[in-house]
């Protein structure tokens, strides 16, 4: 008999954040450990086109978008912004950890919900693939476990395996 992960009790978790640019949106989660410049995404299908960056072909449209920091001038990482904002292939809402005032401004003009200041257990338990609902307005991150881990097992947001596939 196999047992699947929607036979698990979903997880969720909740974290406090800080407000940068108001709203709510939900979507599933999606990591970059590199700095980000929306200027190197293609506006059509939001796919990453930076052949160096970790999300290389990777489509960043309607996630959860979680980066350390912007990259890029004022000029192309507002332009970049706008460009997804008006083909609706932007993020449905941004987490980063160190600002700058180039994100700030065009999060709020572009009115994309943006925060900071989550605590490292929510960079340690939510993985890529995980439904996260981020309310900035609240300041309140919510996250449910809902993917499978590298190895097929659905993981919890703890990293413990919460169900196993019988061969």
């Amino acid at each position: 008999m196999e047992k699947t992960a929607t036979e698990e009790p979903v997880q969720t978790a909740e974290y406090q954040c800080h407000m940068i640019s108001e709203g709510k949106a939900t979507g599933r989660v999606l990591f970059s450990k590199d700095p980000f410049c929306f200027y190197l995404v293609d506006p059509k299908n939001g796919v990453v086109l930076d052949k160096n960056h970790c999300l290389y072909g990777q489509s960043i449209a309607d996630t959860i978008l979680v980066f350390p920091n912007g990259s890029g001038s004022s000029v192309v990482q507002a332009d970049g912004m706008y460009q997804l904002k008006i083909a609706g292939t932007e993020p449905r809402a941004m987490v980063v950890r160190n600002l700058d005032t180039t994100l700030v401004a065009s999060a709020i003009i572009m009115e994309s919900p943006l925060v900071n200041r989550l605590p490292e257990e929510f960079y340690a338990n939510t993985h890529d693939g995980d439904i996260v609902t981020v309310n900035a307005t609240d300041e309140l991150v919510t996250v449910e476990a809902s993917g499978l881990g590298a190895d097929g097992v659905a993981v919890g947001l703890d990293g413990a395996k919460t169900a196993e596939t019988e061969g």
